[in-house]
């Protein structure tokens, strides 16, 4: 349904006005507005269902206005990659209005993603931060954290980003020591997912551990427990890759049909 393709030729189309990470309502109770004529500041973004969408970045939004994870939420599940989109790119442009390398002020380029700098030629992309994230198991078990950040009574897995130089596989064994104290077996690549807040690509894996007897941080993770599929606590929303992870460890113990 989305193409990553920018429609840099179009002069009009569909438009998401966003402000401050919060999308304005637009019409049949979805984010996007009406077909319209596009101007020079919105930022052609990509292709939804055939057509054409623009970003519209404003400075203030209104007391509607939705952030991300309330859309993800109301949402279904297909309209994750175009939200995703447009909080990544306006995150972007709001944050690299200035060169980094010299500090001049940057032009936006219309035929890609990318910001230029006449002074010194410096040309800056989106950023994307890669992470890991990880189901880890003990047999049927699942190990679920709760970062100080949560709502009340949620848990979640394990994550944390990757750092220069090392692999994501290594990065899932240290974050998972790391942060429970934990030494694992098997680890298997599961699948990604764009996450917006702010610019991360998330890589999911499933990871055996070699026991149960874990060691929290007390910093990154407020509480860790092991937990039956049977007996869950509150968990991540349906539109994030952790809860798909804990659904297919679920669906594979015979938990979910």
């Amino acid at each position: 349904m989305l193409r990553q393709e920018l429609p840099s030729k179009e002069g009009a189309g569909r438009v998401i006005r966003l402000a401050r990470g919060r999308i304005a309502p637009g019409i049949d109770e979805g984010p996007l507005q009406a077909f319209q004529p596009w101007h020079e500041r919105m930022q052609p973004l990509c292709w939804w269902q055939d057509e054409p969408v623009a970003l519209a970045l404003e400075t203030q939004p209104d007391d509607d206005w939705l952030d991300g994870r309330a859309w993800m939420a109301r949402l279904p599940e297909s309209w994750f990659p175009l939200v995703s989109t447009a909080l990544q790119v306006a995150a972007w442009l709001d944050n690299h209005c200035f060169c980094g390398r010299c500090g001049a002020p940057a032009r936006r380029l219309d035929a890609e993603f990318a910001m230029h700098c006449e002074q010194c030629g410096h040309r800056n992309y989106p950023r994307i931060s890669p992470c890991i994230i990880t189901l880890v198991t003990h047999g049927e078990a699942l190990l679920l954290a709760r970062s100080p950040r949560f709502p009340p009574g949620r848990y979640s897995t394990l994550a944390g980003f990757i750092e220069p130089g090392e692999s994501a596989e290594d990065a899932v064994r240290r974050e998972i020591f790391e942060e429970v104290g934990l030494s694992v077996g098997r680890v298997s690549y599961y699948k990604s997912q764009p996450w917006p807040f702010p610019h991360s690509l998330m890589l999911g894996f499933f990871a055996e551990a070699a026991s149960r007897r874990i060691r929290i941080d007390g910093v990154e993770i407020a509480d860790a427990a092991w937990f039956s599929p049977r007996q869950l606590p509150q968990l991540p929303p349906l539109y994030s890759i952790s809860r798909a992870l804990i659904e297919t460890h679920l669906r594979e113990v015979g938990v979910r049909e």
